[in-house]
């Protein structure tokens, strides 16, 4: 009677530990595509911040070769 009391809890516990598994798995699934799209998702805003500053640096060049002209037409006057 006792062998078959331990052997129930035993199975019991197998039981609950292998849903412990099993939830784990899914966890750990579940963060490697979160991840994988975090990782995703930096690079696209990497590539976009590269070119918003390029963006600004030819709009900082216009800017200054705006302010030199500006500067000869007032001296020339």
């Amino acid at each position: 009677m006792e062998d078959k009391s331990l052997e129930q809890e035993a199975e019991a516990q197998l039981r609950a530990l292998e849903a412990r598994i099993e939830s784990l798995i899914r966890c750990c699934e579940r963060l490697h595509e979160e991840n994988r799209l975090l990782r995703r998702q930096q690079e696209a805003l990497t590539i976009e911040r590269a070119a918003l500053i390029d963006k600004n640096e030819k709009a900082r060049s216009r800017v200054e070769a705006m302010i030199t002209r500006l500067k000869s037409m007032e001296d020339a006057l």
